[in-house]
């Protein structure tokens, strides 16, 4: 009996270590992985005035439309450049919906800009709502400014030098800083850029991105002292990343969701109809995240 209970013991121990082996590949993927930031998507009232407000206020560019009568809604992508290499918003907008309820948990976009007072003034002349007026940060030298778009969505703008991505920034608030930082370095193999610390508005932020924070998107994740939930609206839906493996990637996550939380909710594969593979999830926090398929990605913009 007791060769048996040493022989089963062995037998389990080699059964965890052979399962330890592959995961431990496989978390390392994300890292491996050729990820950029596509597209953050959101839902407005009115596509058309949204498209120009962002167009003459901001310098957008309209990159391509979509209608879609059987599914009652309509797509407008924007950015500063092609979608091939940058990041661009993707707006969609619901037939018959007017409004929505942004919640309390999204924070903002962020806009870099070589003069924001030139681009504050442009966004009140064209009847925007300017709840900051340009200054300094407080403790700081950066020069910024906040404002709204007809949504009601909030635009920080800040003053830098030339960019290749002046779309800058999404934040997020979140209810656990580590545990949020912890999951877009594991699931999506993404770098804490910058830690920055206020106590004085008790307040603490988390940059993270696959690149330095002034020369790419960044995700901006926010935690405020003594918050540990905010309610999530009807209006920001999901950011969009690139990956070489859907399927990989989608295992790397459920991993990860058993350690510290989220789940999927969309298992990897291909799109009815459009054939893109995508694999969707919610992070802690509830945020969704859509993984999608490099290749295939290439192939909607042709």
């Amino acid at each position: 009996m007791k060769m048996e209970a040493v022989e089963s013991g062995l037998n389990r121990k080699m059964a965890e270590a052979s399962a330890v082996a592959p995961n431990a590949e496989l978390l390392d993927w994300p890292k491996k992985d050729n990820r950029r930031f596509l597209h953050v998507v959101y839902r407005v009232g009115d596509l058309d005035r949204t498209i120009e407000f962002y167009t003459e206020c901001f310098g957008m560019k309209l990159l391509r439309k979509r209608d879609v009568p059987e599914e009652k809604y309509s797509n407008a992508f924007l950015g500063f450049g092609p979608e091939t290499s940058n990041f661009v918003v993707e707006l969609t907008y619901n037939y018959g919906v007017s409004s929505y309820d942004i919640g309390t948990g999204f924070g903002h976009f962020a806009i870099s800009t070589q003069d924001v007072s030139k681009m504050v003034e442009t966004v009140r002349a064209k009847g925007g709502n300017v709840t900051r007026e340009p200054g300094p940060v407080k403790g700081g030298n950066s020069v910024i400014a906040f404002v709204k778009d007809p949504d009601g969505y909030a635009f920080e703008l800040i003053q830098r030098g030339p960019t290749p991505e002046p779309l800058c920034q999404v934040m997020l608030r979140t209810g656990d800083l580590d545990r949020a930082i912890k999951f877009y370095e594991k699931a999506l193999g993404m770098r804490l850029l910058r830690r920055i610390e206020r106590p004085e508005y008790k307040y603490t932020i988390g940059m993270m991105g696959y690149a330095e924070e002034y020369e790419t998107i960044v995700l901006e994740l926010t935690y405020n002292y003594g918050v540990t939930e905010y309610t999530k609206g009807n209006a920001y839906a999901q950011i969009a990343i690139g990956t070489d493996d859907v399927y990989k990637s989608g295992e790397v996550v459920k991993i990860v969701n058993q350690e510290l939380g989220g789940k999927i909710t969309r298992e990897a594969g291909p799109l009815p109809g459009l054939g893109t593979k995508i694999v969707s999830f919610l992070d802690p926090d509830g945020w969704k995240t859509v993984l999608v398929d490099n290749k295939d990605f290439l192939k909607e913009l042709e």
